[in-house]
C-alpha cells in the first residue's frame, strides 16, 4: 500500500476536502451540534444521528414521516440530522452528542452506544432484529469496466487500483473488509474442504496491497472515486445503485462470495427520556421497518428487511451464490477479535506481517 503522497495526491485531497463538505454533509466535531437541521419549526423536534449513507433516502423519509406523524397526532415535527461515518457518529453520541435515535452502519456501533451507558433496552427486540436495511458488498468500476473485472481475484492483479474507506473510522470500511476476508474463506473452503483463516489473511493483504487510501467514510471514497482516484471501489450496492440513480455511470461487479450488511437502528433511551421524545422517537424506528420507508429504502437501492417490500423488489437484486452473512465468521464478537483487534489481522495486514 502506498504510504506517501504525490504532489498531485495531495491536490487531489484539498479539492475533496471541499468536496465532501457537500457530498457527505459531514458535522464539525465529534459532539457538536447537528451539522444540518429541518428548516421547518416543529411542537417537538428529533435529533438524529446516523451514517452518511443513508441521508439520500432521509431526504425523501423524514418528509414523508412529518406527514404521517402530523395526521396521526397532530403534533408536527422538526429534525435535526447529523450525518457522519458510522464510527465517528457512534463515538460522538457516546461522548455526549444527545441524538434520540441512532442509525448505524452496523451492531458494533450501536454496541459502543450500549456500552457508554445511552441505549438501555434491548434494541434487536425491535422488529427485524433491529436491522432495518441490507446490502451487500460489491465492487463498482468505471462506466464499460474497462479492465474486466469479474471478482476479487482480479482486483489482486499489479496494477489495479483500489480504493475503500478506514475501519477506524467508518462502518462501511469493515463490511468491505469482512467481505474480503470472508471471500478468502470461502475460497479456502471450496479448495481445501475447511476454513483457513492464514489464506483468507493472505488473500485481504493481496486485496490491500492495491488500496491508494484510506477515506474516513464510505461517501468520502465515492468522492474521491468520482473525482477519479482509483480503478475499482468496494462499496456498498446501494451506494453504487443510488448514485447510478442520480446519473453517475458506474458498472457493479457482484462478486461470487459476498457478505450481507445488515443496518440497525434504535432509540438512544438516555437522550429521548431527557428530551421527553421516547414516544415519537419509537414511532419514527417503527416507521423506519414499515412499507412506506421500505419502499424508500428500495428506491435508495438497499434490500428491504420489510418482507412484503422485499418480495416486491426482489427483480432488482441478484443474489450471489457465495452470500454469507457475519454469522460465517462467528459473529461480531469473534469478528471484532480477529480481524480488528490490537493483534487482529486487520492491523497485522496493515504492518505487512
Amino acid at each position: 500500500m502506498k504510504l506517501y503522497l504525490t504532489t498531485s495526491q495531495r491536490l487531489i485531497a484539498i479539492l475533496l476536502a471541499a468536496a465532501l463538505l457537500v457530498i457527505a454533509g459531514c458535522s464539525s466535531g465529534t459532539n457538536d451540534p447537528p451539522a444540518e437541521s429541518s428548516v421547518q419549526d416543529g411542537d417537538v423536534t428529533l435529533v438524529i444521528g446516523a451514517y452518511s449513507v443513508v441521508k439520500d433516502a432521509f431526504g425523501d423519509i423524514l418528509p414523508e414521516f412529518q406527514a404521517y406523524w402530523l395526521e396521526k397526532t397532530g403534533q408536527k415535527v422538526s429534525f435535526q440530522e447529523s450525518y457522519e461515518a458510522s464510527g465517528t457518529q457512534a463515538r460522538a453520541i457516546a461522548g455526549g452528542f444527545e441524538a434520540d435515535v441512532a442509525i448505524m452502519a452496523m451492531e458494533g456501533d450501536l454496541d459502543k452506544i450500549a456500552n457508554a451507558g445511552f441505549i438501555t433496552e434491548d434494541w434487536k427486540k425491535q422488529s427485524n432484529g433491529g436491522v432495518i436495511t441490507n446490502s451487500i458488498v460489491v465492487m463498482g468500476t468505471r462506466e464499460g469496466n474497462p479492465l474486466g473485472i469479474q471478482d476479487w481475484d482480479d482486483i489482486i492483479k499489479s496494477g489495479v487500483k483500489v480504493l475503500y474507506p478506514n475501519p477506524k473510522t467508518s462502518g462501511g470500511a469493515q463490511w468491505d473488509i469482512n467481505a474480503i476476508y470472508g471471500a478468502g474463506l470461502k475460497k479456502s473452503e471450496q479448495e481445501t474442504g475447511s476454513k483457513d483463516p492464514e489464506y483468507a489473511k493472505s488473500f485481504l493483504k493481496s486485496v490491500h496491497e492495491n488500496v491508494e487510501s484510506l477515506d474516513k467514510s464510505g461517501r468520502a471514497s465515492m468522492a474521491a472515486f468520482e473525482y477519479g482516484v482509483g480503478d475499482v471501489i468496494v462499496t456498498y450496492e446501494n451506494e453504487l445503485l443510488s448514485r447510478i440513480k442520480q446519473g453517475v455511470n458506474y458498472d457493479i461487479v457482484i462478486p461470487s462470495s459476498t457478505i450481507l450488511i445488515e443496518n440497525p437502528a434504535a432509540v438512544v433511551d438516555k437522550n429521548a427520556d431527557k428530551h421527553g421524545t421516547r414516544e415519537l422517537a419509537e414511532a419514527f424506528i417503527a416507521y423506519l421497518h414499515g412499507d412506506d420507508a421500505q419502499q424508500v429504502f428500495a428506491d435508495y437501492g438497499f434490500r428491504p428487511v420489510n418482507e412484503a417490500v422485499a418480495a416486491d423488489t426482489a427483480d432488482r437484486f441478484i443474489v450471489p451464490e457465495g452470500l454469507f452473512d457475519v454469522s460465517y465468521l462467528g459473529g461480531w464478537d469473534e469478528v471484532r477479535k480477529t480481524l480488528y483487534s490490537k493483534k487482529g489481522v486487520w492491523y497485522q495486514v496493515l504492518a505487512d506481517l
